[in-house]
């Protein structure tokens, strides 16, 4: 059995940021230490090509009659930048306290690993344990995962037979809470560009004739949301699902401290949808966002200069039963009828991924139909999550999204259990990103118990 925390500093020794070409070798580093870590074990890996970064699929098979769990996770990171915040370099993982800091500690290489090591664990007490195991793990899920579908389109056939997927890319909301994730919310995203003149104009000479694109776009992205806080778009809720009372029931357990949070986020007061909490928005609600918004001088000083162009970058997350595409289209259509006359558009596209729920047994709307092994696999959470945190999980929908869990359960009809293990104050994407090592540690151990369980029947 290998060191877990040793591994996951090697790990993150490698700089595998899959959005920046520069960090090729970082990606085949990392892709190279998971697939030699997992041959170790005696899993037949194999790195499967896509357009830009390998897939890597590990298997260890078995009886066809004996449960098949696919354990998904991604080798990739975020950039690290901005760099000058960091207090110690980005991919030379330090440990301060009972953290390990660096970039992908959290987000997913020290989850990753958690997982890996529970195997290791489960495999060196009992080598002919009645369970197959499959380990998915992907190299561009922080670039929306591009080659995700196509994947899951042409090897469809090797998730026949599995059972769920089980995966630890989701968060907890203390390190005493363990939450189990039952939903996660979808994405549309998109630019819009708002174009006046054919050039960029001395603002003297010209000002006071034409309108500013800035001025244009700052006032249509003004008519988005009304002073309440909804998103101001017709149509944008139709298809939002209800919120179960379980699941109300669920997230009163938190007993959520909203004081604590705002002070947290670092904000004065929140701003919610009429009707709902924080925790209950953050969950239940979809959203319209703008994510970055610009154009003219960006510099020091001043350039008194009329832009020729300004843009938004928009993302909605949406709850269960919203569409990105319809959504995509109602916000478009908004923007365009609410645009001036005098001003033209583009749009340009950018990832989407659809919503995901699934039902724990026992509440009122879990399917009839639903995989007895599935039902299995949440039982032996919440008994392993009870007996190593000293309390029950709490069964909640996210707000952050994964869109590959999605795709799986429309291409292949698998659902997911999501055993989060990164928390809030592990700052994720950004400076100074770390991971609690007592959360891997017991993360580990619960996995183990989970998986021993599964097997066990």
């Amino acid at each position: 059995m290998f060191d877990p925390v040793e591994k996951l500093k090697e790990f993150i020794r490698h700089p595998s940021v899959s959005t920046d070409p520069k960090f090729k070798d970082g990606m085949r580093g990392a892709q190279a230490f998971v697939t030699e870590l997992l041959g170790g074990m005696g899993f037949k890996v194999e790195a499967i090509p896509t357009p830009i970064h390998p897939i890597i699929w590990a298997q260890r098979g078995g009886d066809p009659s004996w449960p098949h769990v696919i354990i998904y996770g991604h080798y990739d990171v975020q950039p690290a930048d901005p760099l000058n915040l960091w207090q110690t370099p980005a991919f030379e993982p330090t440990i301060r306290g009972n953290r390990l800091y660096g970039r992908g500690a959290a987000d997913n290489k020290g989850p990753l690993l958690a997982n890996i090591a529970a195997v290791a664990s489960l495999l060196e007490k009992n080598p002919k344990i009645p369970l197959r195991l499959t380990f998915l793990i992907e190299g561009e899920e922080e670039m929306g995962s591009p080659s995700f579908h196509a994947f899951l389109e042409k090897h469809r056939d090797r998730f026949r037979g599995a059972d769920f997927v089980f995966l630890s890319d989701t968060a907890l909301p203390t390190e005493q809470q363990v939450v189990i994730t039952c939903g996660l919310r979808g994405l549309a995203l998109f630019d819009v560009i708002v174009i006046g003149p054919k050039g960029d104009l001395h603002s003297g000479l010209h000002g006071g004739v034409l309108r500013n694109p800035i001025q244009a776009l700052t006032e249509i992205c003004a008519t988005l949301h009304t002073p309440d806080g909804r998103v101001n778009v017709p149509g944008f809720y139709d298809e939002v699902r209800d919120v179960e009372p379980w699941e109300r029931a669920e997230l009163k357990k938190l007993g959520a401290d909203e004081a604590a949070y705002a002070k947290f986020l670092g904000i004065e007061a929140f701003y919610t949808p009429p009707g709902f909490s924080p925790s209950e928005a953050i969950r239940f609600q979809p959203t319209l966002e703008f994510n970055g918004i610009g154009g003219g001088y960006q510099g020091e000083g001043t350039k008194t200069v009329i832009p020729s162009r300004a843009f938004a970058k928009i993302s909605c997350r949406l709850v269960p039963n919203q569409e990105p595409g319809k959504i995509k289209e109602l916000v478009i259509a908004a923007i365009r009828a609410r645009a001036p006359t005098d001003v033209k558009l583009e749009f340009a596209d950018q990832h989407h991924g659809d919503p995901y729920i699934v039902v724990p047994p026992g509440r009122p709307n879990t399917p009839p139909n639903q995989s007895p092994i599935l039902a299995r696999a949440f039982r032996a959470t919440d008994a392993a999550v009870t007996e190593i945190w000293g309390r029950p999980p709490v069964y909640l929908r996210e707000g952050g999204s994964v869109p590959i869990i999605a795709d799986i359960k429309r291409m292949t009809g698998l659902d997911s259990v999501m055993f989060g293990l990164f928390l809030p104050e592990d700052n994720l994407h950004a400076p100074n990103e770390s991971f609690n090592l007592d959360v891997m540690r017991k993360g580990s151990a619960t996995i183990e118990k989970i998986l021993a369980a599964v097997a066990a029947g």
